[in-house]
Protein backbone atom coordinates (compact mmCIF):
# COMPACT_ATOMS: atom_id res chain seq x y z
CA UNK A 1 0.00 0.00 0.00
CA UNK A 2 1.34 3.48 -1.36
CA UNK A 3 1.54 6.15 1.63
CA UNK A 4 0.51 9.50 0.78
CA UNK A 5 3.22 12.41 0.71
CA UNK A 6 2.58 16.27 0.12
CA UNK A 7 5.35 19.03 0.06
CA UNK A 8 5.37 22.44 1.29
CA UNK A 9 8.47 24.69 0.42
CA UNK A 10 8.73 28.17 -0.69
CA UNK A 11 11.80 28.03 -3.85
CA UNK A 12 10.30 26.92 -6.34
CA UNK A 13 13.48 25.12 -7.71
CA UNK A 14 13.93 23.23 -4.62
CA UNK A 15 9.69 22.19 -4.50
CA UNK A 16 10.15 20.95 -8.08
CA UNK A 17 13.24 19.19 -8.17
CA UNK A 18 12.23 17.36 -5.25
CA UNK A 19 8.57 17.03 -6.92
CA UNK A 20 9.48 15.65 -10.00
CA UNK A 21 13.19 13.48 -8.95
CA UNK A 22 12.58 11.34 -6.12
CA UNK A 23 10.96 8.23 -7.45
CA UNK A 24 8.35 8.55 -4.61
CA UNK A 25 6.51 5.07 -5.66
CA UNK A 26 10.21 3.43 -5.25
CA UNK A 27 10.15 4.82 -1.56
CA UNK A 28 6.53 3.23 -1.14
CA UNK A 29 4.77 6.67 -1.29
CA UNK A 30 2.24 8.76 -3.43
CA UNK A 31 2.71 12.19 -3.92
CA UNK A 32 -0.18 13.88 -3.22
CA UNK A 33 0.51 17.92 -3.26
CA UNK A 34 2.39 20.50 -2.59
CA UNK A 35 2.47 24.47 -1.91
CA UNK A 36 4.26 27.24 -2.01
CA UNK A 37 3.75 27.78 2.02
CA UNK A 38 1.83 27.38 5.13
CA UNK A 39 -1.30 29.43 4.33
CA UNK A 40 -1.97 27.64 0.68
CA UNK A 41 -0.87 24.27 2.48
CA UNK A 42 -3.21 23.88 5.15
CA UNK A 43 -6.19 23.29 3.19
CA UNK A 44 -4.98 21.17 0.81
CA UNK A 45 -3.40 19.11 3.63
CA UNK A 46 -6.83 18.79 5.06
CA UNK A 47 -8.38 17.52 1.93
CA UNK A 48 -5.49 15.32 0.62
CA UNK A 49 -4.70 13.89 4.64
CA UNK A 50 -1.16 12.65 3.59
CA UNK A 51 0.32 10.39 5.74
CA UNK A 52 3.50 12.28 5.95
CA UNK A 53 4.29 16.09 5.45
CA UNK A 54 7.50 17.42 4.20
CA UNK A 55 7.94 21.34 4.79
CA UNK A 56 10.11 24.13 5.11
CA UNK A 57 10.60 25.77 8.14
CA UNK A 58 11.40 29.06 7.00
CA UNK A 59 8.21 30.77 4.80
CA UNK A 60 6.21 33.84 4.55
CA UNK A 61 2.67 34.08 5.58
CA UNK A 62 2.95 30.80 7.51
CA UNK A 63 5.67 28.97 8.58
CA UNK A 64 6.72 25.16 8.46
CA UNK A 65 6.65 24.84 12.35
CA UNK A 66 3.38 27.22 12.70
CA UNK A 67 1.83 24.79 9.84
CA UNK A 68 3.30 21.84 11.94
CA UNK A 69 2.03 22.94 15.47
CA UNK A 70 -1.56 22.65 13.78
CA UNK A 71 -1.11 19.55 12.13
CA UNK A 72 0.28 17.81 14.83
CA UNK A 73 -2.86 18.58 16.54
CA UNK A 74 -5.40 18.11 13.82
CA UNK A 75 -4.10 14.91 12.62
CA UNK A 76 -1.64 13.57 15.56
CA UNK A 77 -0.70 10.40 13.27
CA UNK A 78 0.31 12.35 10.69
CA UNK A 79 4.64 12.12 10.35
CA UNK A 80 6.21 15.28 9.79
CA UNK A 81 9.60 15.89 8.12
CA UNK A 82 11.21 19.85 8.65
CA UNK A 83 13.95 20.28 5.87
CA UNK A 84 15.82 23.84 7.10
CA UNK A 85 18.84 25.59 5.72
CA UNK A 86 19.42 26.55 9.56
CA UNK A 87 21.75 24.48 11.92
CA UNK A 88 20.16 26.02 14.38
CA UNK A 89 19.57 24.15 17.92
CA UNK A 90 16.74 26.59 18.83
CA UNK A 91 15.00 25.74 15.31
CA UNK A 92 15.24 21.77 16.18
CA UNK A 93 14.18 22.57 19.66
CA UNK A 94 11.16 24.16 18.43
CA UNK A 95 10.64 21.22 15.87
CA UNK A 96 10.84 18.48 18.86
CA UNK A 97 8.40 20.45 20.84
CA UNK A 98 5.65 20.84 18.14
CA UNK A 99 6.08 16.88 17.38
CA UNK A 100 8.20 16.45 14.00
CA UNK A 101 9.66 13.11 12.99
CA UNK A 102 12.47 14.52 11.58
CA UNK A 103 14.57 17.57 11.40
CA UNK A 104 16.40 17.56 7.80
CA UNK A 105 19.33 20.05 6.46
CA UNK A 106 19.74 21.28 3.35
CA UNK A 107 20.73 20.12 0.63
CA UNK A 108 18.34 17.21 1.33
CA UNK A 109 19.78 13.99 -1.04
CA UNK A 110 17.73 11.25 -2.33
CA UNK A 111 19.80 8.97 -0.28
CA UNK A 112 18.87 10.86 3.02
CA UNK A 113 15.55 11.67 2.35
CA UNK A 114 14.67 7.73 0.96
CA UNK A 115 16.40 6.57 4.63
CA UNK A 116 13.86 8.74 6.12
CA UNK A 117 10.77 7.67 4.35
CA UNK A 118 11.51 4.30 4.68
CA UNK A 119 11.99 4.87 8.14
CA UNK A 120 8.53 6.76 8.71
CA UNK A 121 6.76 4.18 6.38
CA UNK A 122 7.99 1.49 9.17
CA UNK A 123 6.75 3.27 11.81
CA UNK A 124 3.41 4.53 10.20
CA UNK A 125 2.77 0.60 9.12
CA UNK A 126 3.96 -0.08 13.07
CA UNK A 127 1.32 2.65 14.47
CA UNK A 128 -1.28 1.05 12.24
CA UNK A 129 -0.76 -2.34 13.67
CA UNK A 130 -0.88 -1.08 17.13
CA UNK A 131 -4.07 0.90 16.18
CA UNK A 132 -5.70 -1.86 14.51
CA UNK A 133 -4.99 -3.95 17.58
CA UNK A 134 -6.09 -1.63 19.85
CA UNK A 135 -9.28 -1.33 18.05
CA UNK A 136 -9.77 -4.92 17.78
CA UNK A 137 -9.07 -4.99 21.69
CA UNK A 138 -11.30 -2.36 22.26
CA UNK A 139 -14.15 -4.37 20.15
CA UNK A 140 -13.56 -7.64 21.78
CA UNK A 141 -14.16 -6.23 25.70
CA UNK A 142 -17.11 -4.63 24.93
CA UNK A 143 -16.80 -1.97 27.46
CA UNK A 144 -20.43 -0.97 26.93
CA UNK A 145 -21.43 -4.49 28.71
CA UNK A 146 -19.11 -3.79 32.14
CA UNK A 147 -21.04 -3.51 34.84
CA UNK A 148 -19.65 -0.93 36.42
CA UNK A 149 -20.59 1.15 33.84
CA UNK A 150 -24.06 0.43 34.19
CA UNK A 151 -24.61 1.07 37.77
CA UNK A 152 -22.53 3.87 37.62
CA UNK A 153 -25.28 5.30 34.36
CA UNK A 154 -28.13 3.99 37.22
CA UNK A 155 -26.74 6.35 39.63
CA UNK A 156 -26.50 9.17 37.33
CA UNK A 157 -29.83 8.69 35.71
CA UNK A 158 -31.55 7.96 39.52
CA UNK A 159 -30.22 11.25 40.73
CA UNK A 160 -28.06 9.23 43.23
CA UNK A 161 -24.64 11.32 43.06
CA UNK A 162 -23.79 14.78 42.91
CA UNK A 163 -21.51 16.67 39.89
CA UNK A 164 -18.08 16.28 41.49
CA UNK A 165 -19.02 12.29 42.62
CA UNK A 166 -20.08 12.01 39.16
CA UNK A 167 -16.31 13.44 36.98
CA UNK A 168 -14.58 11.78 39.61
CA UNK A 169 -16.19 8.06 38.87
CA UNK A 170 -15.62 9.19 35.04
CA UNK A 171 -12.75 9.48 35.55
CA UNK A 172 -11.96 6.47 37.40
CA UNK A 173 -13.82 4.72 34.26
CA UNK A 174 -12.13 6.73 32.33
CA UNK A 175 -15.45 7.86 30.54
CA UNK A 176 -15.79 11.32 28.76
CA UNK A 177 -18.86 12.53 30.08
CA UNK A 178 -18.36 16.44 29.50
CA UNK A 179 -20.48 18.09 27.14
CA UNK A 180 -22.65 21.33 26.70
CA UNK A 181 -25.62 19.53 26.22
CA UNK A 182 -27.06 15.59 27.05
CA UNK A 183 -30.10 13.13 25.43
CA UNK A 184 -30.47 9.61 26.53
CA UNK A 185 -32.26 7.05 24.13
CA UNK A 186 -33.23 3.59 25.22
CA UNK A 187 -32.48 0.88 22.76
CA UNK A 188 -34.64 -2.80 22.72
CA UNK A 189 -33.43 -5.26 21.10
CA UNK A 190 -34.86 -8.97 21.39
CA UNK A 191 -34.22 -12.05 19.26
CA UNK A 192 -37.68 -13.89 17.95
CA UNK A 193 -36.62 -17.35 17.54
CA UNK A 194 -33.65 -19.28 19.33
CA UNK A 195 -33.33 -20.64 15.92
CA UNK A 196 -32.02 -17.67 14.30
CA UNK A 197 -29.63 -16.61 17.43
CA UNK A 198 -26.96 -16.18 15.13
CA UNK A 199 -28.33 -13.66 13.16
CA UNK A 200 -29.85 -12.01 15.60
CA UNK A 201 -26.66 -11.45 17.40
CA UNK A 202 -24.25 -10.12 14.29
CA UNK A 203 -27.42 -7.64 13.85
CA UNK A 204 -27.36 -6.89 17.14
CA UNK A 205 -23.26 -6.22 17.30
CA UNK A 206 -23.78 -4.35 13.87
CA UNK A 207 -26.42 -1.97 15.77
CA UNK A 208 -24.25 -1.51 18.68
CA UNK A 209 -20.92 -1.03 16.82
CA UNK A 210 -22.48 2.28 15.06
CA UNK A 211 -22.32 3.57 18.41
CA UNK A 212 -19.29 2.92 19.56
CA UNK A 213 -17.59 4.57 16.60
CA UNK A 214 -18.85 7.76 17.37
CA UNK A 215 -17.27 9.85 20.67
CA UNK A 216 -20.56 11.64 21.07
CA UNK A 217 -22.40 8.39 22.06
CA UNK A 218 -21.78 6.69 25.40
CA UNK A 219 -23.14 2.93 24.90
CA UNK A 220 -24.20 0.97 27.84
CA UNK A 221 -26.38 -1.71 29.21
CA UNK A 222 -29.30 -0.81 30.98
CA UNK A 223 -30.79 -3.93 31.60
CA UNK A 224 -30.92 -7.91 29.91
CA UNK A 225 -32.81 -6.98 26.26
CA UNK A 226 -31.77 -2.71 26.62
CA UNK A 227 -29.51 -0.83 26.04
CA UNK A 228 -29.04 3.34 26.69
CA UNK A 229 -27.55 5.65 24.90
CA UNK A 230 -26.02 9.13 26.12
CA UNK A 231 -25.78 11.43 23.49
CA UNK A 232 -22.75 14.29 24.52
CA UNK A 233 -22.14 17.53 22.06
CA UNK A 234 -23.29 21.17 21.69
CA UNK A 235 -26.93 21.92 22.27
CA UNK A 236 -27.34 23.00 19.07
CA UNK A 237 -25.99 19.59 17.47
CA UNK A 238 -28.10 17.44 19.79
CA UNK A 239 -31.11 16.95 17.55
CA UNK A 240 -29.21 16.10 14.83
CA UNK A 241 -26.84 14.04 17.04
CA UNK A 242 -30.19 12.15 18.28
CA UNK A 243 -31.63 11.87 15.02
CA UNK A 244 -28.57 10.19 13.26
CA UNK A 245 -29.10 7.54 16.08
CA UNK A 246 -32.82 7.07 15.61
CA UNK A 247 -32.29 7.02 11.70
CA UNK A 248 -29.55 4.17 12.14
CA UNK A 249 -31.38 2.32 14.27
CA UNK A 250 -34.56 2.28 11.56
CA UNK A 251 -32.70 1.76 8.92
CA UNK A 252 -30.57 -1.59 10.65
CA UNK A 253 -33.94 -2.93 12.13
CA UNK A 254 -36.79 -2.31 9.78
CA UNK A 255 -37.75 -5.39 8.23
CA UNK A 256 -35.44 -8.16 10.13
CA UNK A 257 -37.62 -10.86 11.10
CA UNK A 258 -35.45 -12.29 13.79
CA UNK A 259 -35.82 -9.46 16.20
CA UNK A 260 -38.25 -7.05 17.90
CA UNK A 261 -37.00 -3.73 18.54
CA UNK A 262 -37.79 -0.56 19.88
CA UNK A 263 -35.84 2.95 20.41
CA UNK A 264 -37.23 5.73 23.14
CA UNK A 265 -35.85 9.29 23.09
CA UNK A 266 -35.59 11.66 25.92
CA UNK A 267 -35.40 15.54 26.11
CA UNK A 268 -32.15 16.99 25.52
CA UNK A 269 -31.39 19.16 29.06
CA UNK A 270 -28.00 21.33 29.41
CA UNK A 271 -26.84 20.17 32.39
CA UNK A 272 -25.06 16.13 33.90
CA UNK A 273 -27.30 17.38 37.33
CA UNK A 274 -30.40 17.35 34.73
CA UNK A 275 -30.06 13.83 32.93
CA UNK A 276 -32.41 12.40 36.16
CA UNK A 277 -35.10 14.38 34.32
CA UNK A 278 -34.08 13.09 30.80
CA UNK A 279 -34.21 10.09 31.94
CA UNK A 280 -38.16 10.03 33.39
CA UNK A 281 -39.33 11.16 29.92
CA UNK A 282 -37.45 8.11 28.11
CA UNK A 283 -38.30 5.46 30.68
CA UNK A 284 -41.85 7.13 30.21
CA UNK A 285 -42.24 6.28 26.57
CA UNK A 286 -40.27 3.59 26.80
CA UNK A 287 -42.91 1.53 28.66
CA UNK A 288 -45.20 2.06 25.94
CA UNK A 289 -43.68 -0.31 23.60
CA UNK A 290 -45.67 -2.85 26.02
CA UNK A 291 -49.22 -0.91 24.79
CA UNK A 292 -48.31 0.42 21.10
CA UNK A 293 -46.11 -2.79 20.07
CA UNK A 294 -46.45 -2.05 16.40
CA UNK A 295 -44.81 1.53 17.20
CA UNK A 296 -40.85 1.21 17.40
CA UNK A 297 -39.65 4.57 17.83
CA UNK A 298 -41.42 6.20 20.68
CA UNK A 299 -40.74 9.81 21.03
CA UNK A 300 -43.11 12.64 22.62
CA UNK A 301 -44.12 13.26 18.67
CA UNK A 302 -44.60 9.81 17.73
CA UNK A 303 -47.25 8.67 21.04
CA UNK A 304 -48.80 11.83 20.89
CA UNK A 305 -51.77 10.37 18.30
CA UNK A 306 -52.42 7.60 20.59
CA UNK A 307 -52.30 9.33 24.04
CA UNK A 308 -54.83 12.19 22.37
CA UNK A 309 -56.74 9.40 21.21
CA UNK A 310 -56.92 7.66 24.76
CA UNK A 311 -59.13 11.51 26.20
CA UNK A 312 -62.46 10.20 25.75
CA UNK A 313 -62.01 7.16 27.96
CA UNK A 314 -65.41 6.41 29.59
CA UNK A 315 -66.95 3.02 29.80
CA UNK A 316 -68.61 2.77 25.76
CA UNK A 317 -65.25 3.84 24.61
CA UNK A 318 -63.17 2.12 25.99
CA UNK A 319 -61.19 -0.40 23.72
CA UNK A 320 -61.54 -3.77 24.03
CA UNK A 321 -57.59 -4.85 22.87
CA UNK A 322 -56.13 -2.61 26.26
CA UNK A 323 -57.40 -5.44 28.55
CA UNK A 324 -55.60 -8.00 26.01
CA UNK A 325 -53.78 -10.22 28.77
CA UNK A 326 -50.83 -10.59 26.46
CA UNK A 327 -50.00 -7.27 27.70
CA UNK A 328 -50.18 -7.71 31.16
CA UNK A 329 -48.02 -10.97 30.54
CA UNK A 330 -45.52 -9.37 27.82
CA UNK A 331 -44.58 -6.89 30.63
CA UNK A 332 -43.95 -9.67 33.25
CA UNK A 333 -41.39 -11.50 30.83
CA UNK A 334 -39.68 -8.25 29.46
CA UNK A 335 -39.90 -5.48 31.68
CA UNK A 336 -37.91 -4.31 34.68
CA UNK A 337 -39.25 -2.87 38.79
CA UNK A 338 -38.04 0.47 37.08
CA UNK A 339 -40.52 0.38 34.23
CA UNK A 340 -43.79 -0.46 36.71
CA UNK A 341 -44.92 2.99 37.48
CA UNK A 342 -44.74 4.35 33.63
CA UNK A 343 -46.72 0.97 32.79
CA UNK A 344 -49.15 1.57 34.60
CA UNK A 345 -49.53 5.05 33.82
CA UNK A 346 -49.69 4.22 30.47
CA UNK A 347 -51.83 1.12 30.83
CA UNK A 348 -54.73 2.72 33.02
CA UNK A 349 -54.33 6.42 30.88
CA UNK A 350 -56.92 5.40 28.74
CA UNK A 351 -59.38 3.61 31.09
CA UNK A 352 -59.19 6.26 34.12
CA UNK A 353 -63.05 7.75 33.44
CA UNK A 354 -64.10 3.98 32.83
CA UNK A 355 -62.86 3.31 36.21
CA UNK A 356 -65.10 4.87 38.09
CA UNK A 357 -67.45 2.48 37.19
CA UNK A 358 -67.68 0.38 40.04
CA UNK A 359 -68.16 -3.04 37.78
CA UNK A 360 -65.46 -1.76 35.56
CA UNK A 361 -63.17 -1.13 37.79
CA UNK A 362 -63.57 -4.83 39.40
CA UNK A 363 -63.24 -6.52 36.28
CA UNK A 364 -59.85 -4.73 35.71
CA UNK A 365 -58.75 -5.57 39.01
CA UNK A 366 -59.57 -9.13 38.94
CA UNK A 367 -57.98 -9.35 34.71
CA UNK A 368 -54.90 -8.14 36.30
CA UNK A 369 -54.72 -10.87 39.21
CA UNK A 370 -55.90 -13.63 37.59
CA UNK A 371 -53.44 -12.59 34.18
CA UNK A 372 -50.73 -12.10 36.78
CA UNK A 373 -50.78 -15.30 38.55
CA UNK A 374 -51.17 -17.50 35.05
CA UNK A 375 -47.75 -16.03 33.93
CA UNK A 376 -46.29 -17.13 37.34
CA UNK A 377 -47.70 -20.71 37.14
CA UNK A 378 -46.37 -20.48 33.08
CA UNK A 379 -42.86 -19.60 34.35
CA UNK A 380 -43.04 -22.63 37.00
CA UNK A 381 -43.71 -21.00 39.97
CA UNK A 382 -45.79 -23.39 42.38
CA UNK A 383 -48.54 -21.63 44.39
CA UNK A 384 -47.41 -21.74 47.53
CA UNK A 385 -44.56 -19.86 45.92
CA UNK A 386 -47.01 -16.15 45.06
CA UNK A 387 -49.97 -17.00 47.14
CA UNK A 388 -49.27 -14.55 50.44
CA UNK A 389 -47.32 -12.25 47.95
CA UNK A 390 -50.39 -11.78 45.37
CA UNK A 391 -53.29 -13.35 46.46
CA UNK A 392 -52.84 -11.78 49.78
CA UNK A 393 -52.91 -8.31 48.85
CA UNK A 394 -56.29 -6.53 48.23
CA UNK A 395 -58.52 -9.65 49.60
CA UNK A 396 -61.57 -7.27 49.14
CA UNK A 397 -60.98 -6.80 45.57
CA UNK A 398 -64.04 -3.48 45.79
CA UNK A 399 -61.26 -1.01 45.80
CA UNK A 400 -61.46 2.68 44.91
CA UNK A 401 -60.73 4.12 41.52
CA UNK A 402 -57.98 6.31 43.02
CA UNK A 403 -56.25 2.74 44.19
CA UNK A 404 -56.69 0.79 41.38
CA UNK A 405 -53.00 2.15 39.89
CA UNK A 406 -51.85 1.70 43.30
CA UNK A 407 -52.83 -1.51 43.55
CA UNK A 408 -51.36 -2.41 39.49
CA UNK A 409 -47.94 -1.23 40.73
CA UNK A 410 -48.28 -3.71 44.05
CA UNK A 411 -49.01 -6.54 42.32
CA UNK A 412 -46.81 -5.94 39.22
CA UNK A 413 -43.69 -5.40 41.78
CA UNK A 414 -44.41 -8.57 43.61
CA UNK A 415 -44.45 -10.64 40.12
CA UNK A 416 -41.58 -9.20 38.80
CA UNK A 417 -39.94 -9.84 42.52
CA UNK A 418 -40.88 -13.63 41.99
CA UNK A 419 -39.46 -13.48 38.55
CA UNK A 420 -36.38 -12.42 39.21
CA UNK A 421 -35.41 -14.46 42.62
CA UNK A 422 -36.40 -17.90 40.39
CA UNK A 423 -34.28 -16.31 37.49
CA UNK A 424 -31.32 -15.79 40.13
CA UNK A 425 -31.42 -18.87 41.64
CA UNK A 426 -31.85 -20.39 37.91
CA UNK A 427 -28.59 -18.33 37.28
CA UNK A 428 -26.75 -19.08 40.09
CA UNK A 429 -27.02 -22.55 38.97
CA UNK A 430 -26.35 -22.17 35.59
CA UNK A 431 -23.39 -19.69 35.97
CA UNK A 432 -21.71 -22.61 37.94
CA UNK A 433 -21.94 -24.57 34.41
CA UNK A 434 -20.57 -21.63 32.51
CA UNK A 435 -17.73 -21.23 34.12
CA UNK A 436 -16.99 -24.78 34.23
CA UNK A 437 -17.64 -24.89 30.18
CA UNK A 438 -15.39 -21.71 30.16
CA UNK A 439 -12.51 -23.63 32.36
CA UNK A 440 -12.83 -26.33 29.51
CA UNK A 441 -12.97 -24.68 26.59
CA UNK A 442 -11.04 -20.94 27.03
CA UNK A 443 -7.97 -21.93 24.66
CA UNK A 444 -10.48 -22.67 22.10
CA UNK A 445 -9.59 -19.24 19.17
CA UNK A 446 -13.20 -19.62 18.53
CA UNK A 447 -15.35 -20.06 21.81
CA UNK A 448 -18.25 -17.36 21.82
CA UNK A 449 -21.00 -15.75 24.32
CA UNK A 450 -23.32 -17.47 21.70
CA UNK A 451 -21.77 -21.04 22.10
CA UNK A 452 -21.46 -20.94 26.22
CA UNK A 453 -25.03 -19.87 26.14
CA UNK A 454 -26.11 -22.36 23.45
CA UNK A 455 -24.15 -24.91 26.04
CA UNK A 456 -26.12 -24.14 28.97
CA UNK A 457 -29.46 -23.51 27.46
CA UNK A 458 -29.66 -19.52 28.07
CA UNK A 459 -29.96 -16.57 25.81
CA UNK A 460 -27.03 -14.66 24.98
CA UNK A 461 -28.22 -11.44 26.00
CA UNK A 462 -29.33 -12.82 29.34
CA UNK A 463 -25.68 -14.40 29.84
CA UNK A 464 -24.30 -11.42 28.74
CA UNK A 465 -26.20 -9.44 31.02
CA UNK A 466 -25.99 -11.96 34.65
CA UNK A 467 -22.08 -12.64 33.68
CA UNK A 468 -21.31 -9.21 34.23
CA UNK A 469 -23.54 -8.38 37.04
CA UNK A 470 -22.34 -11.38 38.80
CA UNK A 471 -18.64 -11.54 37.88
CA UNK A 472 -17.77 -7.97 37.76
CA UNK A 473 -16.37 -8.36 34.34
CA UNK A 474 -17.73 -8.85 30.77
CA UNK A 475 -17.72 -12.59 29.51
CA UNK A 476 -14.70 -11.79 26.95
CA UNK A 477 -12.75 -9.94 29.64
CA UNK A 478 -13.54 -12.98 31.69
CA UNK A 479 -11.87 -15.07 28.99
CA UNK A 480 -8.84 -13.09 28.17
CA UNK A 481 -7.73 -12.99 31.75
CA UNK A 482 -8.13 -16.71 32.08
CA UNK A 483 -6.02 -17.15 28.79
CA UNK A 484 -3.34 -14.14 30.01
CA UNK A 485 -2.74 -16.26 33.36
CA UNK A 486 -2.15 -19.60 31.69
CA UNK A 487 0.43 -17.62 29.46
CA UNK A 488 2.21 -16.65 32.30
CA UNK A 489 2.26 -20.15 33.86
CA UNK A 490 3.99 -21.59 30.39
CA UNK A 491 5.96 -18.70 30.53
CA UNK A 492 7.37 -19.22 33.60
CA UNK A 493 7.64 -23.18 33.61
CA UNK A 494 8.03 -23.94 30.25
CA UNK A 495 10.62 -22.75 27.38
CA UNK A 496 7.81 -22.52 24.58
CA UNK A 497 8.41 -19.14 22.52
CA UNK A 498 5.65 -16.72 22.64
CA UNK A 499 4.36 -18.07 19.41
CA UNK A 500 3.48 -21.41 20.64
CA UNK A 501 1.97 -20.14 23.42
CA UNK A 502 -0.43 -17.65 21.94
CA UNK A 503 -1.60 -20.77 19.59
CA UNK A 504 -2.06 -22.45 23.38
CA UNK A 505 -4.07 -20.35 24.75
CA UNK A 506 -6.33 -19.35 21.91
CA UNK A 507 -4.78 -16.77 19.40
CA UNK A 508 -3.98 -17.43 16.05
CA UNK A 509 -1.85 -13.98 15.43
CA UNK A 510 1.11 -13.82 18.14
CA UNK A 511 1.62 -10.22 17.83
CA UNK A 512 -2.24 -9.90 18.49
CA UNK A 513 -1.30 -12.09 21.86
CA UNK A 514 1.42 -9.60 22.85
CA UNK A 515 -0.71 -6.71 22.80
CA UNK A 516 -3.11 -7.89 24.70
CA UNK A 517 -0.84 -9.44 26.88
CA UNK A 518 0.78 -6.29 27.61
CA UNK A 519 -2.11 -4.43 27.92
CA UNK A 520 -3.48 -6.90 30.56
CA UNK A 521 -0.36 -7.53 32.46
CA UNK A 522 1.94 -3.80 31.73
CA UNK A 523 4.46 -5.72 29.76
CA UNK A 524 5.46 -8.20 26.75
CA UNK A 525 5.35 -11.76 27.22
CA UNK A 526 9.50 -11.38 26.72
CA UNK A 527 9.48 -9.40 29.36
CA UNK A 528 7.68 -10.97 32.01
CA UNK A 529 9.89 -14.01 31.48
CA UNK A 530 12.87 -12.05 31.74
CA UNK A 531 11.65 -10.98 35.02
CA UNK A 532 10.70 -14.59 35.99
CA UNK A 533 13.81 -15.84 35.34
CA UNK A 534 16.18 -12.86 36.40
Amino acid sequence: MLRKVFLVEDETVIREGLRDRIPWDQFGYRFVGEAADGEMALPLIRKTKPDVLITDIKMPFMDGLSLSKIVSKEFPRMKIIIISGYDDFEYARQAIEVGVDQYLLKPVTRMKLKNVLLELKDKIEQDQEQEDYRTQFQNEIQEYEQFSRRRFMEKILEGELSVKEIYDEAERQSIEITAAGYNLLFLYLQEKNKDKMAGFLRKQDEVLHYFLRYPQYLLFRWNVNSYGVLVKGELSRLPELTDNCVEYVKRACEGEEQMDWYVAVGKPVERLSLLSQCYQSVNHYFAYRFMVPGLHVLTEETLESYVNSQGENRLAAVDSSQLNPEIIKDFLTKGSSSEIQEFVQGYLGGMSKALESRMFRDYVVLHIRFTTIMYLESIGVEKEGYTERIEGKYQDTSIKASQVAGYCVDILQSAIDIRDEKNESQGNSAMRKVLDYIDENYYKETISLNEVADAVNMSANYLSAIFSQNMQKTFVEYITCKRVDRAKKLLRETDKSSGEIAQEVGYKDPHYFSYVFKKKSGCSPREYRSKGTA
